[in-house]
């Protein structure tokens, strides 16, 4: 018996620190996600519905690295100056990454936490590029 569509959303993303006190301060008041508790050297965060879960720690020689977090934002230019203003440097602007036939487009812009693991904005854009 095979059942299709089994898997249901993502409920949680895990990726490792090194100081969860840093880490903890630097996503809830740098990038404004909202903080559910700490407990231990676990720290969780609601990021619309899936929950980011920052462990501190340091990966073993040979172990894989993290995967780049996307953030969804409807405006880029806004979400870059905002973070700009709070400290976060970007690895470059906000950049058109793909057009689609449909003439939406994909724009990131990459930046890096604490631990200089890569972060991204993500927006699709319709109608004018954004002027950045």
């Amino acid at each position: 018996m095979t059942k299709t569509n089994t898997l249901g959303p993502i409920g949680q993303i895990s990726r490792q620190v090194r100081d969860i006190g840093a880490a903890v301060e630097w996503y809830r008041d740098i990038l404004g996600l909202q903080h559910l508790f700490t407990f231990g050297t676990l720290a969780f965060f609601d990021c619309h519905g899936i929950r980011l879960f920052l462990a501190a720690g340091e990966k073993e020689i040979g172990e894989r690295g993290d995967s780049t977090i996307y953030f969804r934002t409807e405006d880029i230019e806004g979400a870059h100056r905002r973070l700009v203003e709070r400290g976060v440097t970007f690895l470059g602007a906000p950049h058109l990454i793909h057009r689609h036939e449909s003439g939406v487009e994909e724009w990131m812009a990459f930046f890096e936490d604490l631990d200089g693991k890569v972060l991204a904005l993500m927006s699709q854009v319709k109608g004018p590029a954004p002027t950045v």
